[in-house]
C-alpha cells in the first residue's frame, strides 16, 4: 500500500521536518510504503500550493493508494466546501486519506463528513478573525497619520512613461512594463504595472482636457 505524505507550514521549516518525521514513523508502523513527501511552506488561506496541486495531479494518475496528512487545518483551511470537495475527489479516485492528529478524520471514520464540516468551518472562522485583527491594526496605523502601501511612483518614472506613450509608434503596455522599473520603499525593484501605466495615461488625458 503506497501513501503520499502531505505537510504544510506557514514559515517554520523546522516544524515541517518535525511533522514529516512523525508521519514517516506512522506510515512505517502502519506498514505503508511512502510514495512521495509533498511539502508546502505557504499560508493556509492560499488555495494555490505547488506540492498540494502536484499531489492531486499524481492522485489522478493513481500513483499512490492513500494520503496521510498532519491535521485537517494543514490539509486545507479554505472553507468547508473546498475541503470536502478535495477529500471527495480522493474518495472518487478510491484513494484513502487519514489525519495523523485527528485519527477520527479518516476514510474509515463513522462520522467523517459531519466532523470535517464542523472543523473546516471553525478553521475558516479563525482565519477571518485573524484578518479582522490585521485590518484593525492597519486602521490604527492610518489613524495616526502614517501612510501604508507602496511608495508613490517616482516623477522621473512617470515622465519616462509619458515620453514613451507620446512616441509616434508607442510600445505596448507590456513592453513599457518590461522596460521600466522602480524601487519601492522597502528597497525592492518592481516593474511598473500595466494598470499603473494606464492610470498615468488617464491622468495626462485629464490634464490635457482641463486646459
Amino acid at each position: 500500500m503506497k501513501v503520499a505524505i502531505y505537510v504544510r507550514v506557514s514559515t517554520d521549516k523546522q516544524e515541517l521536518e518535525n511533522q514529516i518525521a512523525q508521519l514517516r514513523k506512522y506510515a512505517n508502523k502502519s506498514k505503508w510504503e511512502i510514495y512521495h513527501e509533498y511539502k508546502d511552506i505557504v499560508s493556509g488561506k492560499e488555495t494555490k500550493r505547488k506540492d498540494y496541486d502536484q499531489m492531486f495531479k499524481d492522485a489522478h494518475m493513481k500513483l499512490f493508494d492513500g494520503v496521510l496528512f498532519w491535521s485537517l487545518d494543514r490539509f486545507s483551511r479554505s472553507g468547508t466546501l473546498f475541503t470536502l470537495q478535495k477529500l471527495k475527489e480522493l474518495d472518487n479516485l478510491n484513494i484513502f486519506w487519514h489525519s495523523y492528529q485527528d485519527p477520527y478524520i479518516s476514510t474509515a471514520g463513522e462520522w467523517k463528513d459531519v466532523i470535517i464540516s464542523i472543523m473546516s468551518t471553525l478553521a475558516k472562522i479563525e482565519r477571518e478573525r485573524i484578518s479582522q485583527r490585521t485590518k484593525a491594526g492597519l486602521q490604527r496605523v492610518k489613524s495616526k497619520g502614517k501612510k501604508l502601501g507602496r511608495k508613490a511612483i517616482p516623477d522621473n518614472v512617470i515622465k519616462e512613461v509619458i515620453r514613451l506613450l507620446n512616441q509616434p509608434d508607442p510600445p505596448s503596455y507590456s513592453q513599457i512594463s518590461e522596460m521600466i522599473t522602480y524601487k519601492t520603499k522597502y528597497g525592492k525593484i518592481h516593474h511598473i504595472s500595466k494598470a499603473q501605466i494606464s492610470k498615468i495615461k488617464n491622468q495626462c488625458l485629464k490634464k490635457e482636457g482641463a486646459k
